[in-house]
């Protein structure tokens, strides 16, 4: 059912990826699908039952160093990955889902947002038991946690940890490019020992 909320929420997750500028070119094609699809699918592309495909928030939580970074061992996917999840019609914004799913899924309070607008986009198939989700249009936002306190797992995770951010380059490349191109967006130089 779409509501008064989530068309406010649709209305400014449309109007955050028209005004945000990536600077890699890569990115900015992604933009545009994303864009495509908001306009195609309208507000049903923000809801976890709006479709096999949809959009998500997502963040990575860097101590303010930025060397260390908190990741979760999901559940359902089997791998350690950057916090995040569905939107909610009460997001005032994606930023704000993904820094409220950073909360829940990790459990450390007084997260600063890096910015209201994106940090990445990251198009990806799921894997594992996700039932009739598909594929997620996931939307990446950077926020620093001022101590690496210690955090809580949640129902989705089967452990939550504070990762050194050079470990995870051999770890998981991938994940890593995505938390080097945050860094390099929010003027920070990832720190590459």
């Amino acid at each position: 059912m779409v509501g008064s909320g989530s068309t406010a929420l649709f209305d400014r997750t449309l109007r955050d990826l028209e005004q945000w500028r990536p600077s890699r070119s890569q990115q900015g094609r992604l933009r545009s699908d994303y864009l495509e699809l908001l306009r195609s699918a309208g507000p049903a592309a923000l809801q976890r039952d709006g479709g096999a495909e949809h959009l998500t928030a997502s963040c990575f939580v860097v101590t303010r160093d930025c060397r260390q970074v908190l990741l979760a061992f999901h559940r359902k996917a089997q791998r350690w990955l950057q916090l995040g999840g569905h939107l909610e019609p009460g997001d005032r914004s994606c930023a704000a889902a993904a820094i409220r799913e950073a909360y829940e899924e990790g459990g450390i309070a007084g997260l600063r947002s890096a910015g209201e607008l994106p940090a990445d986009l990251d198009r990806h198939r799921l894997v594992g038991t996700f039932g009739s989700c598909l594929v997620h249009w996931d939307v990446g936002y950077l926020a620093i946690a001022d101590e690496p306190a210690t955090p809580r797992v949640s129902y989705e995770s089967e452990a939550v940890a504070w990762w050194p951010i050079h470990e995870l380059r051999a770890a998981d490349p991938q994940l890593a490019a995505r938390l080097d191109l945050m860094l390099e967006g929010a003027g920070q130089v990832p720190n590459r020992r």
